[in-house]
């Protein structure tokens, strides 16, 4: 780590104590983490995080008083907030998704490796997110599968949804093939762009549709009807 580097602040959420020593026991080994806390449910990491300043925080779903979906979405809303990792003991399990919608930068399974885990809290805190291109897969399909509204009806036009009509026509197209799942160098290859250059798009539809990270753009690629996720028949 480069010494003019401030460590990751990280905030443990889980009502489990044990798990929460394991995380611990692995992050704070690493020379650019550090945790600053450590709460048993979402009300208690909320008033931590009051106090606290934080730049990742390690979000259980399944918790009393407060579960991580509600306290995800509490500290999105706060300007300047810690992003949120959620860590979750089933495979796109419905908190999971729901708490992806409240803002969170991605998610993990409880078993996932320590080199997995550090990764994923280096890649959120770099401002990406947490989400494998067979995750996002999964994740459109599960949402084409789940009951409620259908898609904007700008849907037979995507481009008129209020959130792309800024977009250029290419980056449309990349905003389409990152929803499909495709990483930076498939999207690179599909569109004959240079991988800068997919970084370049990425970058300026995310400050365009004042997005987050991938996962929101999958998500907002979805709801406006750029992509079509309804099951084949």
């Amino acid at each position: 780590m480069n010494p003019s580097t401030e460590p990751i602040r990280l905030v443990l959420v889980d009502d489990q104590s044990l798990v929460r020593a394991g995380f611990r026991m692995v992050l704070d080994a690493q020379t650019d983490m550090t945790v600053v806390g450590e709460a048993g449910d979402g009300q208690a990491a909320l008033d931590l995080l009051h106090t606290t300043a934080a730049d990742v925080v390690l979000m259980d779903i399944r918790m009393p008083r407060m579960d991580g979906v509600a306290a995800t979405e509490a500290l999105c809303l706060r300007p300047n907030g810690p992003r949120v990792i959620v860590l979750t003991t089933f495979d796109l399990d419905e908190y999971a998704h729901a708490a992806l919608r409240a803002g969170a930068s991605g998610f993990l399974l409880k078993d996932a490796g320590p080199e997995d885990l550090l990764a994923a809290i280096r890649s959120v805190h770099g401002g990406d997110a947490v989400i494998a291109p067979s995750t996002t897969r999964r994740l459109i399909e599960h949402f084409a599968d789940q009951p409620g509204p259908s898609p904007s009806p700008a849907a037979s036009r995507p481009q008129d949804h209020p959130r792309l009509t800024d977009l250029t026509t290419r980056e449309v197209e990349v905003l389409t093939a990152v929803a499909r799942g495709l990483t930076n160098a498939e999207i690179s290859a599909e569109l004959y762009l240079a991988e800068a250059t997919v970084k370049t798009h990425i970058g300026r539809i995310l400050a365009k549709a004042h997005l987050r990270d991938r996962v929101q753009m999958v998500l907002l690629a979805y709801e406006s009807g750029l992509v079509d996720v309804r099951p084949r028949s």
